[in-house]
């Protein structure tokens, strides 16, 4: 049976957990996990995950600040050409000691020493601990910012003209390309008048 630990997203902080005002650097590729974008646009479950920053103890926890940066897939929305690029992300993140927030709440929110030791706030991504707070599972913290990161609507470059609608010619290969379109509303009239034409021919 395996162990949480044993993740291939478990990062071992145990040694600067035992101490607030230890560090730990991290330069190192991670696998993707899945359930990242889609066909459309996503990172492909498994493909590396370099994940570059610092893991810092502070007195309820363990913060990390870094930059997450993955080779996404995409698909212009414009003309459908493959994409393919990296997509970076700086990212902030807390991992709670067992107990910790219990013990902010009991303290009180708005005292000075929860606002400056754990630099933290409502809105800032919280993440657990695992192996009674011996390592920090990042499979989360990878999906979460790299979903955030995908764009919606991915673009081959900002001006792309894309496809033409009526015969699917890649406009920005062919910018001249046009289609000599019979406006329907002389249509009638242009109709009449062979008509006429041919009747004069005739008569």
């Amino acid at each position: 049976m395996s162990r949480p630990e044993d993740s291939p997203w478990a990062v071992s902080v145990a040694q600067i957990a035992a101490r607030a005002g230890q560090s730990k650097a991290i330069d190192r590729a991670f696998p993707a996990p899945d359930g990242i974008g889609d066909s459309i646009v996503g990172v492909t479950a498994g493909d590396d995950v370099q994940v570059t920053g610092s893991f810092d103890s502070i007195v309820d926890g363990i913060v990390f600040t870094g930059r997450i940066t993955a080779p996404a897939h995409a698909e212009c929305t414009r003309c459908l050409k493959p994409i393919t690029h990296d997509w970076t992300a700086d990212v902030t993140a807390f991992f709670p000691f067992d107990g910790s927030r219990d013990s902010r709440d009991s303290r009180g929110r708005g005292g000075d020493e929860v606002d400056i030791v754990a630099g933290e706030d409502e809105s800032e991504d919280t993440y657990p601990l695992i192996s009674g707070g011996a390592f920090a599972d990042i499979e989360a913290l990878l999906r979460d910012t790299l979903v955030e990161t995908l764009p919606l609507q991915p673009l081959c470059r900002p001006d792309c003209r894309g496809l033409c609608s009526q015969c699917g010619v890649d406009l920005n290969e062919h910018p001249d390309h046009h289609h000599d379109v019979t406006d329907i509303r002389f249509a009638a009239l242009a109709d009449l008048k062979a008509k006429l034409e041919e009747q004069e021919r005739n008569a």
